[in-house]
Protein backbone atom coordinates (compact mmCIF):
# COMPACT_ATOMS: atom_id res chain seq x y z
CA UNK A 1 0.00 0.00 0.00
CA UNK A 2 1.34 3.79 -1.07
CA UNK A 3 0.43 6.64 0.93
CA UNK A 4 1.27 10.54 -0.17
CA UNK A 5 1.65 12.98 2.21
CA UNK A 6 0.84 16.52 1.59
CA UNK A 7 1.57 19.23 3.70
CA UNK A 8 0.63 23.02 2.55
CA UNK A 9 2.10 26.18 3.40
CA UNK A 10 4.13 27.39 6.49
CA UNK A 11 4.45 23.93 7.86
CA UNK A 12 7.97 24.24 6.89
CA UNK A 13 7.86 26.38 9.71
CA UNK A 14 6.75 23.57 12.50
CA UNK A 15 8.77 23.95 15.76
CA UNK A 16 9.22 27.64 15.59
CA UNK A 17 5.90 28.96 14.11
CA UNK A 18 3.34 29.47 16.93
CA UNK A 19 4.47 26.43 19.11
CA UNK A 20 1.44 27.30 21.14
CA UNK A 21 -1.11 26.59 18.92
CA UNK A 22 1.13 23.78 17.06
CA UNK A 23 3.67 22.12 19.33
CA UNK A 24 7.06 21.88 18.99
CA UNK A 25 7.76 19.18 16.99
CA UNK A 26 9.49 20.08 13.58
CA UNK A 27 7.59 18.57 10.54
CA UNK A 28 10.77 16.62 10.04
CA UNK A 29 10.18 15.00 13.57
CA UNK A 30 5.98 14.68 12.61
CA UNK A 31 7.74 12.54 9.45
CA UNK A 32 9.80 10.34 11.40
CA UNK A 33 6.82 9.65 13.41
CA UNK A 34 4.40 9.07 10.63
CA UNK A 35 6.61 6.79 8.89
CA UNK A 36 7.75 4.54 11.60
CA UNK A 37 3.82 4.25 11.82
CA UNK A 38 3.66 3.51 8.35
CA UNK A 39 6.20 1.05 8.24
CA UNK A 40 4.38 -0.89 11.09
CA UNK A 41 1.51 -0.98 8.92
CA UNK A 42 3.05 -1.73 5.84
CA UNK A 43 2.91 1.22 3.81
CA UNK A 44 5.59 2.92 1.60
CA UNK A 45 4.95 6.43 2.76
CA UNK A 46 6.07 9.71 0.33
CA UNK A 47 6.16 13.06 2.74
CA UNK A 48 6.29 16.10 0.77
CA UNK A 49 5.70 20.09 1.92
CA UNK A 50 5.05 23.26 0.01
CA UNK A 51 4.32 26.73 0.18
CA UNK A 52 2.87 26.68 -3.04
CA UNK A 53 -0.38 26.06 -4.82
CA UNK A 54 0.42 24.72 -7.55
CA UNK A 55 3.41 22.52 -6.59
CA UNK A 56 0.82 20.78 -4.40
CA UNK A 57 -1.83 20.66 -7.29
CA UNK A 58 0.89 19.00 -9.28
CA UNK A 59 1.40 16.47 -6.65
CA UNK A 60 -2.12 15.69 -6.43
CA UNK A 61 -2.15 15.17 -10.31
CA UNK A 62 0.36 13.23 -9.80
CA UNK A 63 -0.90 10.24 -7.73
CA UNK A 64 -2.91 8.18 -9.67
CA UNK A 65 -0.57 4.81 -10.37
CA UNK A 66 1.52 6.00 -7.37
CA UNK A 67 -0.43 6.65 -4.81
CA UNK A 68 -3.35 4.24 -2.81
CA UNK A 69 -3.96 7.23 -0.73
CA UNK A 70 -3.79 10.14 0.42
CA UNK A 71 -2.93 12.46 4.33
CA UNK A 72 -3.65 15.90 3.25
CA UNK A 73 -2.92 19.02 5.27
CA UNK A 74 -3.49 21.52 2.87
CA UNK A 75 -3.25 24.38 5.88
CA UNK A 76 -4.56 27.51 4.43
CA UNK A 77 -5.23 26.59 1.19
CA UNK A 78 -8.27 24.40 2.94
CA UNK A 79 -10.21 27.56 3.35
CA UNK A 80 -9.15 29.36 0.00
CA UNK A 81 -8.02 26.77 -2.75
CA UNK A 82 -10.92 25.94 -5.24
CA UNK A 83 -7.92 24.94 -7.48
CA UNK A 84 -6.94 22.56 -4.89
CA UNK A 85 -10.30 20.91 -4.79
CA UNK A 86 -10.71 20.45 -8.09
CA UNK A 87 -7.55 18.23 -8.38
CA UNK A 88 -8.53 16.22 -5.45
CA UNK A 89 -12.19 15.91 -7.70
CA UNK A 90 -10.17 14.98 -11.06
CA UNK A 91 -7.85 12.04 -9.27
CA UNK A 92 -10.44 10.54 -6.64
CA UNK A 93 -7.99 9.12 -4.27
CA UNK A 94 -9.08 8.21 -1.26
CA UNK A 95 -7.91 10.82 1.26
CA UNK A 96 -8.08 11.62 4.71
CA UNK A 97 -8.20 15.48 5.94
CA UNK A 98 -5.54 16.61 8.77
CA UNK A 99 -5.15 19.26 10.86
CA UNK A 100 -2.43 20.26 13.60
CA UNK A 101 -4.89 22.45 15.33
CA UNK A 102 -8.54 22.27 16.15
CA UNK A 103 -9.76 24.19 13.53
CA UNK A 104 -13.42 24.86 14.54
CA UNK A 105 -12.02 26.66 18.07
CA UNK A 106 -9.91 29.08 15.75
CA UNK A 107 -11.33 32.19 13.62
CA UNK A 108 -14.69 31.88 11.78
CA UNK A 109 -12.67 31.83 8.59
CA UNK A 110 -10.93 28.68 9.34
CA UNK A 111 -14.13 26.52 10.15
CA UNK A 112 -14.72 25.82 6.20
CA UNK A 113 -12.63 23.08 4.63
CA UNK A 114 -13.02 23.53 0.70
CA UNK A 115 -12.45 19.94 1.08
CA UNK A 116 -13.90 18.32 3.81
CA UNK A 117 -16.69 17.05 2.23
CA UNK A 118 -14.24 15.19 -0.61
CA UNK A 119 -12.15 13.60 2.41
CA UNK A 120 -13.00 10.36 3.67
CA UNK A 121 -12.65 12.38 7.00
CA UNK A 122 -11.24 14.64 8.79
CA UNK A 123 -9.23 14.74 11.43
CA UNK A 124 -8.32 18.16 13.37
CA UNK A 125 -6.51 19.44 17.27
CA UNK A 126 -4.75 16.53 17.81
CA UNK A 127 -1.09 17.56 16.60
CA UNK A 128 1.57 15.41 15.19
CA UNK A 129 -1.04 12.31 16.82
CA UNK A 130 -3.52 13.52 14.03
CA UNK A 131 -1.37 12.38 10.99
CA UNK A 132 -1.65 8.79 13.13
CA UNK A 133 -5.42 8.30 13.30
CA UNK A 134 -5.15 9.44 9.96
CA UNK A 135 -2.98 6.89 8.54
CA UNK A 136 -4.85 4.64 10.37
CA UNK A 137 -7.89 5.24 9.45
CA UNK A 138 -6.56 5.55 5.79
CA UNK A 139 -5.36 2.02 6.14
CA UNK A 140 -8.44 0.60 7.50
CA UNK A 141 -10.39 1.97 4.26
CA UNK A 142 -8.04 0.81 1.84
CA UNK A 143 -7.75 -2.47 3.71
CA UNK A 144 -11.50 -3.31 3.64
CA UNK A 145 -11.61 -2.56 -0.35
Amino acid sequence: MRVTVLNGPNLNLLGTREPERYGKATLAEVESLVQVEAAQLGIELDWRQSNHEGALIDAIQALPGRADGLLLNAAGYTHTSVAIRDALLAVRIPFVEVHLSNVYAREEFRHRSLMADLAIGVIAGFGPQGYLLGLRALHSRLSDG
